[in-house]
């Protein structure tokens, strides 16, 4: 479960029955973990001082990934594709660290991972009270400014260290809570150990979301704080064990995004406009950096990671096409509304929320289309609207700014924009040519919107005027115009800092559109369906992933797949069985020195129960001891319906083993100091 790199996704979907919760069913906040219903399903459940434990020593990675404190020093475990992109940033021509494997044999020689952050929940606090005081009577457009600004105020008065804590407002229910999460954030990242890249990619795109799988899909980071490593007394102990087949599992992590609370309407417009936009916008995206990647090694190397993330979301979107035309899938999608207007019928306290979603959804199809496609798609372009928006946004009273500009956000989105991390052209260019090109065949040639977007030019040669004449690929330039502020921004004649400035009006407008016609009325009327549900169905709900800690408990277990049995773990000497010789089934170079040294029946990977999404890779997989069995890296084929619903039957967490993570560390890829520091030494 890749994060996507570059480019930002529309989905929508719904929901199983929320009446016929399946055993393992659920991405729960950890303020409100369902330990009845787990002990009558298994027997036991966690105490409260399990639950904290394993809080605390869990972390959400920026990038969309979620790991854990594994040492008393700071060490994090999270999945190798979690850190691909740092290991592509620090790599070069000479040296290739994503190719060929990172381990720090001191920790002088742990390396800055730019942009990420570390973070830790250390306190849940309900402020739906607050909220909902604050919007009033207000609707829409007006009614998300009076959140944004509510949201804000709480942001700053609960965290007012910015340099060590970090306070963010979350919606739930789609609208029916707010939970304000704070947070204590490591900004100093660095990598301390990954395998060569074949190791995790073996079997690749073919064996992406699919299970057997033979993956060693780990890594290891450290936290820092003024230079040393940060003391994590409330780390989960390490346990290299194989699995028990039925035994119970814990994931504990951050669930990126999850659409099981929508209603019909919503599924329909993900079904009819944005899923297939998505398949069609991927596939071309992957054939263009197929060809471009062919065109030299240096090029294959600096496309490879790029290659990847767009081949796990293209997977993604197939998956959920699938999902949308299976008749079964969809049948149980419309039982869940129609059972829930049933009970809902003389609740009037509810109106008819499903109304009002069907009217701003209507609405949102006209706007959809130009709202998606205002803002090119590069890493060059996201620095120059990140500084043209800051610059405007920061001279505002922090209750008045656009989301993610507020003094809370604003720390940990100057460090990415401001952290030295290389640029490629040719990629840069790529990916606006294909975005240009995109929205003048979406929006038509002679739309508004496409000739604001292009002038008179081509997406090729607009592409390549602005990537060639940009500064913005040097961070002490972006740090200037930062630092600069408003007059430093319109002063500024960079080609992309100009092209931003003439975009941003419109996307503005679009925004204000959007809030007015879709946010604000969908937010009230979900905040009214999660009323109903509260009142149908009581405390055995959980809300949609929000990328926000969540923990979900299974176990360890396989599956039926076209009447077979799909047995739950993987060997690690199936890798050499299933290798081929040729990519993507190619050993990996320390598997083929390490042979005779590797025990064969190690446990490789191996499947659980437990409800996960995109966001929890490298969570770790815990059992009823809160001690470290694995880290969740994929799901199978099966699991990508998961976006709108749960089938305990066939959707499973793929995890790989800490036994093979121990068996790697101590023969395939040597790291004693690691070896040492796992196990208490």
């Amino acid at each position: 479960m890749r994060p996507v790199a570059r480019v930002a996704a529309f989905l929508a979907a719904v929901s199983i029955p929320i009446s016929a919760v399946r055993a393992d069913e659920g991405m729960w906040t950890f303020d409100a973990f369902p330990a009845a219903k787990m002990r009558a399903d298994y027997g036991w459940a966690p105490d409260q001082a399990w639950l904290d434990k394993v809080r605390a020593a869990a972390v959400r990675l920026t990038g969309g990934c979620s790991a854990s404190f594994v040492s008393p020093s700071g060490l994090i475990l999270t999945n190798h594709h979690c850190i691909s992109s740092c290991l592509q940033d620090l790599s070069s021509a000479k040296t290739d660290y994503l190719k060929n494997g990172f381990n720090a044999a001191t920790r002088a020689a742990e390396k800055l991972c730019p942009g990420q952050q570390a973070e830790v929940v250390t306190q849940i606090r309900d402020v739906t009270a607050e909220i909902k005081h604050a919007t009033g009577n207000a609707t829409g457009a007006a009614a998300v400014k009076a959140r944004s600004a509510a949201s804000a105020a709480l942001e700053s008065a609960g965290c007012p260290d910015t340099k060590t804590t970090r306070c963010q407002v979350v919606t739930l229910y789609g609208g029916g809570q707010y939970k304000l999460y704070t947070y204590r954030k490591y900004s100093d990242v660095r990598v301390v150990w990954a395998p060569e890249a074949a190791a995790p990619q073996f079997g690749g795109d073919p064996d992406n979301f699919n299970f057997p799988r033979y993956s060693l899909d780990a890594a290891f980071l450290r936290a820092y704080e003024n230079g040393q490593p940060v003391n994590t007394p409330q780390h989960l102990a390490w346990a290299p064990r194989a699995p028990v087949v039925g035994e119970a599992t814990f994931v504990v992590g951050n669930p990126g995004s999850t659409q099981r609370l929508l209603t019909q309407d919503q599924l329909a417009f993900s079904r009819e406009i944005s899923a297939p936009m998505n398949v069609t916008l991927y596939s071309e995206l992957r054939g263009r950096l197929i060809s471009a990647m062919k065109q030299s090694p240096a090029r294959y190397r600096e496309g490879k990671d790029e290659l990847d993330s767009v081949e796990n979301a293209l997977k993604v979107y197939l998956g959920r096409q699938r999902a949308f035309n299976d008749p079964a899938f969809m049948g149980r999608l419309a039982e869940a509304e129609r059972d829930l207007r049933a009970k809902s019928a003389n609740n009037a306290a509810i109106g008819n929320p499903w109304s009002d979603i069907s009217t701003a959804t209507a609405a949102y199809r006209t706007i959809y289309v130009p709202y998606r496609f205002i803002q090119p798609t590069s890493d060059l372009y996201s620095y120059a609207a990140t500084l043209v928006r800051a610059a405007a946004e920061r001279a505002k009273p922090n209750g008045e700014r656009l989301p993610g500009y507020s003094d809370s956000a604003l720390p940990l989105l100057e460090k990415q924009l401001l952290d030295s991390k290389p640029i490629v052209p040719w990629l840069e260019q790529l990916y606006l040519e294909w975005s240009l090109s995109k929205a003048r065949e979406y929006l038509g040639a002679d739309d508004p919107d496409t000739r604001l977007l292009l002038g008179k030019e081509s997406p090729e040669g607009l592409a390549r005027r602005l990537v060639t004449g940009t500064r913005l690929a040097d961070p002490a330039y972006r740090r200037a115009l930062w630092n600069g502020g408003q007059a430093a921004i319109e002063a500024s004649k960079d080609p992309l800092i100009v092209y931003a400035r003439k975009l941003d009006p419109r996307y503005r407008e679009l925004t204000e559109d959007f809030d007015e016609r879709y946010q604000g009325p969908v937010t009230a009327a979900q905040a009214k369906l999660a009323d109903a549900r509260f009142a149908a169905y009581g405390d055995t709900i959980y809300p949609d992933a929000t990328f926000t800690l969540r923990i979900s408990y299974g176990k360890v277990a396989g599956w039926t797949e076209r009447g077979r049995a799909v047995p739950p773990v993987t060997l690690m000497g199936g890798t050499f069985d299933r290798a081929t010789g040729a990519e993507p089934f190619a050993l990996p170079r320390g598997f083929i020195a390490a042979k005779a040294k590797i025990d064969p029946n190690t446990v490789y990977d191996f499947v659980t129960t437990n409800d996960i999404i995109g966001g929890n890779s490298g969570s770790p997989v815990i059992d009823r001891n809160g001690a470290v069995i694995g880290a969740a890296f994929d799901g199978n084929i099966h699991s990508i319906a998961g976006n709108y619903g749960y089938d305990g039957t066939q959707n499973r967490t793929v995890v790989v083993s800490a036994d093979a993570i121990q068996e790697a560390l101590e023969k395939i890829y040597p790291a004693p100091n690691i070896v040492a520091e796992l196990g208490g030494r």
